[in-house]
């Protein structure tokens, strides 16, 4: 039987979300899927060593060290019957507390959660004042004045299909660069400006990408047109910096 889950976490204190590995060898440092298939492994065997672990999960997607999410979607096999309600309380009384599941469901045995996944929504949250607060936390804060106008323009040019090699980051292995952009908004709700960004896919870093690219536009006072050029140019080095990762969210994935 194939299980789906919702999950939740922050990504602060932990190398990513999936295992790492070096030269075929499993790194010792915490994830979000190692964290999460041991507990399920110790729900369903019994306790088990993190190196142990029996029960495999696949996630809709990798987040990087201090990505967070509130719909990231991982699915596991397993022949053992599950009560989805009673599970889910018990995963999240073991799981540490950065990481927790608010739903669990049966699927079809051919629903995969990173091939069947339609569209992705990310959300980037940063501060916009000139002064730090105490309770600004890990988010990032850009001291010059935002045109959210501007911002919003230049975002509009990432709309439709392209090709986003200007944005990916160096540790990109799928061939392919095209990704579909369904939505790209921006807005500013007090001193903190929102960057919703819906896709069918994102490349390493895409996200944190395009937003060091919106920043180097109001930062440098450049026309919008300037993310048309970085887009068009498929070249690394014409786009911006690569933003903390402290501020970005993986909303919701949709099926």
């Amino acid at each position: 039987m194939r299980y789906a889950l919702q999950v939740q976490y922050i990504g602060k204190n932990y190398a990513g979300s999936q295992i790492q590995f070096e030269n075929g060898v499993e790194i010792e440092t915490p994830t979000i899927q190692g964290e999460l298939e041991k507990a399920i492994s110790t729900l369903i065997f019994g306790d088990t060593e993190n190196k142990n672990r029996q029960v495999k999960t696949i996630f809709s997607g990798r987040t990087d060290r201090g990505v967070n999410s509130q719909g990231q979607v991982a699915h596991f096999d397993t022949d053992k019957s599950i009560v989805a309600s009673k599970f889910v309380y018990q995963l999240n009384e073991i799981l540490p507390k950065e990481i927790s599941v608010s739903d669990l469901t049966e699927v079809d045995g051919r629903f995969h959660a990173q091939k069947s996944a339609k569209r992705r929504f990310y959300r980037f949250v940063f501060i916009n004042r000139k002064c730090k607060n105490a309770f600004d936390g890990d988010l990032m804060r850009v001291k010059y004045p935002i045109n959210i106008e501007r911002m919003q323009k230049a975002l509009n040019y990432i709309l439709g299909e392209h090709d986003f090699t200007s944005f990916k980051s160096s540790g990109t292995l799928n061939p392919s660069k095209v990704c579909f952009i369904e939505k790209a908004d921006c807005r500013k709700v007090g001193d903190k400006v929102i960057i919703d960004i819906v896709g069918n896919r994102f490349l390493y870093n895409m996200v944190r990408t395009i937003v060091g690219t919106l920043l180097e536009i109001e930062g440098h006072n450049l026309p919008a047109e300037r993310m048309e050029q970085v887009l068009m140019a498929c070249d690394r080095r014409e786009a911006g910096q690569t933003v903390s990762p402290y501020g970005l969210t993986l909303v919701k994935v949709e099926y």
